[in-house]
């Protein structure tokens, strides 16, 4: 139905940057919020940033000041530029969009999820 497409995932040295994207396609009547949160071994999934249609983001404490997050409304697309890496931003990240299939139909969709790793 809808598929979440991520890229730019990898290693980085601590205080290095990573842009990470995400697409989405399928059946899409609309997308509310996209976002992007993160997963480690052993922890629930947490928020790393979201944005909404019209711009406003919302970012995790542990983020602010260094990810900035981005759309094209146009592509489906979200972004999240990061910078200042640290070794505690290792994790799985996952895309997420809150898609309506039409007017009455909405559901959450989540990408494969990409791999972060920030080491010396």
């Amino acid at each position: 139905q809808v598929q979440l497409v991520e890229s730019g995932g990898g290693l980085v040295q601590p205080g290095g940057s990573l842009r990470l994207s995400c697409a989405a396609s399928g059946s899409i009547f609309s997308i509310t919020t996209m976002g992007w949160y993160r997963q480690v071994p052993g922890k629930q999934r947490e928020l790393v940033a979201t944005i909404t249609t019209v711009g406003t983001t919302n970012y995790a404490d542990s983020v602010k000041g260094r990810c900035t997050i981005s759309r094209d409304n146009a592509k489906n697309s979200v972004y999240v530029q990061m910078n200042s890496l640290k070794p505690e931003d290792t994790a799985v990240y996952y895309c997420n969009a809150y898609v309506w299939e039409d007017s009455r139909r909405f559901r959450t969709y989540w990408g494969q999820g990409t791999q972060v790793t920030v080491s010396s």
